[in-house]
Order: structure tokens, then C-alpha cells, then sequence
């Protein structure tokens, strides 16, 4: 699979913006208050916060000094669970909410986006890459929007965006054996995945004695911890690998119960 997220990832990200933000902009006062398929999260919840995040990934951009003093304050407000993970202000009314996630998002593009190679901007753990950035901003609201999705009764046509969210799923292998406290394997896996437009993705040694094969489909959905791993039709050849579909990860920042068996059919 080659890598291209430097030169598409922001179109991409920008697209599943769009796509997120059709689904939301005709709510009323009482779908914006629906409980999604995360515990505890309403879609105002969700909307709000990607707003945050796209807001932080555009501070980090134009004021890296701003966004070093600003992060122990988002951390702490993080180890408070719901509120602060949310970022949505309570006086924040749908439509007020939908302007400003519409301003953050379509922000966040223009401020990653032409910079020259090797720029790095200060992140939640090391510096990152714009292109890496707006992957995690993909990721997120290709993530949330899912749950948003599913409060509506929506079926989300799978595309071949999420390649962005499985390239960093399986470069993140490590970290999630990792955050689990596991000593990460010190051998490569084989990954052969099928995007959703039947191309193939391949990650890894084609010899490596070790392999995850499956839908690309369902990986970006366990790497986001938004199925159990049950409920896909991934398979893992050997036991490091088989145990790395248990954790598969593709961010930072603690785990979570993640979702029980036959909680979403991918």
C-alpha cells in the first residue's frame, strides 16, 4: 500500500468532514440530544468534541506556544471524563454547535495543509506531521461520525478513506501492546487487508510468520475500538498476532471498555 496521506489526506479529511456534516445540519433540539452508541455521549456531545480537537489541531499550527500552554489544561479536563472530553460549552444551542465545528474543520485544513517537509507541530505525546495531524483528525471524525451514524439509524457507505485510519492502526501496533502493558512483539506481522473499493493493502514482510488478513473495513472500525473484534470477519495467523486483534489501537490515550460482542455488525 503506498503511502500517499502526505497529498491526499487532506481532501480526504475534508470530504469525510462534509459527509459528517450532512448528516447533522438539518437536526433538531431533540436529535442533538439523542444518546449515541458511545456511553454517556449525545451527537451534541460527539459534534462538540471534534469541534475542540479541530480547534486544538489549528492552535498548534499557528501558535505552538499557545498550544504547549493550553495542553495541561485539556489533560487535566480529559481525567474528568464526559465534560471534559466533549468540549462542548453548555450555553451551546445545535446551531451554535454546527458553526463552530463548521469554522474548525474547515480551519483545520487550511492550517495543515502547504507547509514544507519535515514541519513538525507540537501534539498530545510527540511533535507530528501536518499529513499525521490531519490523519488523526480523519480518524476522529471518520470515528465519531460512525457513532452519530448510528443514533440516527444510518447506514454510512464504507469508502476507501479509511486506508488513512488502517495505516495508522497497524503503524500504532506497538503502542497498543504497549498501553496495555504488554511488551510489543519484536517481529513484524504480515497485514493483508481488502478496501472497501476491493483494493488490496498490504502492510509488512510478505514471509513474516505472522499475518492479520480481513477487510480493511473492519480493521479501521477495531483499530477506532468501535466493534469487537468478534463481530468482524478479521483473522489472525499466530498468537501474537491473534492478541493484537484483541487491542488493536490507532490513538493515543487510554483504551477504554471498548464495545461488547454484537454491540455493532460491521
Amino acid at each position: 500500500m503506498a503511502s500517499n496521506e502526505g497529498t491526499d489526506v487532506f481532501e480526504d479529511l475534508r470530504t469525510e468532514g462534509d459527509a459528517l456534516f450532512a448528516l447533522v445540519a438539518d437536526l433538531d433540539d431533540g436529535q442533538w440530544s439523542l444518546p449515541t452508541s458511545a456511553p454517556g455521549w449525545t451527537i451534541a456531545d460527539q459534534i462538540g468534541h471534534l469541534a475542540s480537537t479541530d480547534e486544538m489541531a489549528i492552535m498548534a499550527a499557528r501558535d505552538p506556544d499557545a498550544f504547549r500552554a493550553a495542553v495541561p489544561a485539556v489533560v487535566a479536563a480529559l481525567a474528568t471524563g464526559l465534560d471534559g472530553m466533549s468540549g462542548r460549552r453548555d450555553e451551546e444551542k445545535g446551531a451554535e454547535l454546527l458553526d463552530r465545528w463548521r469554522a474548525g474543520r474547515e480551519g483545520v485544513v487550511a492550517a495543515l495543509q502547504g507547509h514544507p517537509p519535515g514541519t513538525r507541530f507540537p501534539w498530545f505525546g510527540p511533535p507530528m506531521s501536518p499529513a499525521g495531524i490531519a490523519t488523526g483528525r480523519l480518524m476522529e471524525t471518520w470515528a465519531h461520525g460512525g457513532d452519530v451514524a448510528d443514533a440516527l439509524g444510518v447506514r454510512r457507505e464504507p469508502t476507501a478513506r479509511v486506508r488513512h485510519i488502517v495505516r495508522l492502526g497497524v503503524h500504532a501496533r506497538d503502542h497498543a501492546f504497549a498501553t496495555h502493558g504488554l511488551a510489543a512483539p519484536d517481529v513484524e506481522f504480515r497485514v493483508e487487508l481488502v478496501g472497501p473499493d476491493g483494493g488490496s493493502w498490504e502492510f509488512g514482510p510478505p514471509d513474516a510468520p505472522q499475518k492479520v488478513t480481513g477487510p480493511g473495513y473492519d480493521f479501521a472500525l477495531l483499530a477506532t475500538r468501535r466493534v469487537h473484534r468478534q463481530d468482524t470477519a478479521l483473522t489472525a495467523d499466530g498468537p501474537d498476532a491473534d492478541r493484537w486483534l484483541d487491542i488493536a489501537q490507532a490513538y493515543v490515550g487510554a483504551p477504554g471498555e471498548g464495545r461488547a460482542p454484537g454491540s455493532r455488525r460491521t
